[in-house]
């Protein structure tokens, strides 16, 4: 059997439904849409979400809580991962992008003190958990604040 010889099961492909296109195809006219009525119009029919006149479920349910649309968020990234850059090597936010530790900035870069590290790297970002400075320090490396 070759590429050019395969065919999908038989029964399995349909020709598609050619809708007005007169009356001798059964789907002329109002093209199998009936006569009138909300699902006969353009954009017609109920939208997700409606349950039959019973009050939505969206609602039911009660509101809570907001979503504060002035909170800065930062791409965070472990200390413990910094350890595939090369000893001495300068990190900031771009290189970590392309290195795929991050997919963007974002708001800026925060720097966690999890896991371990074992290399002496210049990381420069927005912010600096404590614990992840004392360990990027302690190898002889620099934690700058951009």
């Amino acid at each position: 059997m070759k590429l050019n010889e395969l065919k999908p099961a038989l029964g399995s492909v349909t020709a598609p439904k050619r809708l007005g296109r007169g009356i001798g195809s059964g789907l002329g006219k109002t093209s199998g849409k009936g006569h009138k009525g909300s699902k006969a119009r353009s954009g017609g029919g109920k939208g997700p979400g409606f349950e039959g006149g019973q009050m939505p479920l969206v609602r039911r349910l009660p509101k809570r809580g907001f979503t504060n649309i002035f909170a800065t968020e930062y791409a965070i990234v472990n200390v413990s991962k910094l350890d595939l850059f090369e000893d001495g090597a300068v990190v900031g936010p771009q290189e970590m992008i392309d290195a795929g530790l991050i997919k963007k900035e974002l708001d800026g870069v925060k720097i966690l003190g999890n896991g371990e590290l074992t290399k002496k790297l210049t990381v420069k970002a927005a912010k600096f958990t404590g614990s992840a400075k004392e360990k990027i320090e302690a190898l002889g490396g620099k934690a700058e604040v951009i």
